[in-house]
């Protein structure tokens, strides 16, 4: 088992807020996240919910910033947080560009080199990570939930319709839906993922839906109308679309004057908690 070295830990509501790092196989170097335990991970196995972050963001943001500890104390729920892409690659090009490189991993397993070499983030997300934290902290691997935010949004959205049955809730604030249609999608996944474009649906939460993919359960996504990237590269319209074209249970809701930042996500972490905890706990 990969040895988790403690960085920093300390009570919050009750319970222990932590921030770990270990050497990842699938990211090829050291790998930095976070775990929330609420009180109730001292009487036993809690159920895990995974925030996936979005572009230019660590392990730390949404952790500091979202607010969401309280409730996740109140409701008994573990969160983790993986950093959005490996760090300190030395890898020309990975840095500079806050689109693509460090901080836009775009969760996604990279197939052109070099990036091939670390950018491995879905395995990391899904296989590597689970396997860790399962390992060490008190956490109920049959009771799994996933949501994110804008490319983090991209990713749960896309972990969990390509793994059904795996997580029992799923939701998103202002996610990438669409990917492969937008400017952000454009820019990264030739890098990453070559010219192929049937490569890039698999990493397309809209395509996949397309396709024939779904997720056993209502996704709850929401999205501010003051959005400065709505227009360009959200466009939830498409993922709505797919969703009632395929029966696939959606509560998309827009909210006007919110824009695409924290306090955003502050003011509806809550109910996307509530969200999760419904499927989670009995």
């Amino acid at each position: 088992m990969t040895a988790i070295e403690t960085l920093s830990e300390q009570r919050c509501f009750g319970g222990v807020q932590g921030f770990y790092s270990h050497v990842s196989d699938a990211c090829g170097g050291t790998m930095r996240f976070a775990v929330y335990l609420p009180p109730a991970a001292e009487k036993g196995p809690v159920p895990v919910l995974w925030f996936l972050a979005g572009l230019t963001c660590t392990a730390e943001t949404f952790t500091i910033k979202a607010g969401a500890q309280r409730m996740a104390a109140e409701q008994g729920l573990a969160l983790v947080m993986p950093d959005t892409s490996p760090r300190d690659t030395g890898l020309a090009g990975a840095t500079g560009d806050w689109e693509f490189g460090e901080g836009a991993g775009f969760y996604l397993d990279a197939i052109e080199a070099p990036w091939n070499e670390r950018f491995r983030m879905y395995s990391y997300v899904v296989d590597e990570l689970p396997r860790l934290v399962s390992g060490r902290f008190p956490l109920d691997m049959r009771r799994q939930g996933i949501f994110g935010h804008s490319m983090g949004g991209h990713g749960a959205l896309v972990v969990a319709l390509r793994n059904p049955g795996r997580y029992r809730s799923l939701s998103a604030f202002a996610p990438i839906v669409a990917p492969a249609s937008v400017p952000w999608g454009q820019k990264a996944f030739p890098r990453y993922l070559g010219a192929d474009r049937t490569s890039w649906a698999r990493y397309d939460a809209t395509r996949l839906v397309e396709e024939g993919a779904r997720f056993d359960g209502t996704i709850l996504v929401d999205q501010g109308e003051a959005d400065g990237f709505l227009l360009d590269q959200l466009q939830p319209q498409r993922f709505e679309a797919a969703c009632e074209e395929a029966g696939q249970a959606l509560d998309l809701r827009m909210h006007p004057g919110y824009d695409h930042g924290y306090y955003f996500i502050q003011t509806f972490i809550e109910d996307h908690l509530r969200h999760h905890a419904k499927a989670l706990i009995p």
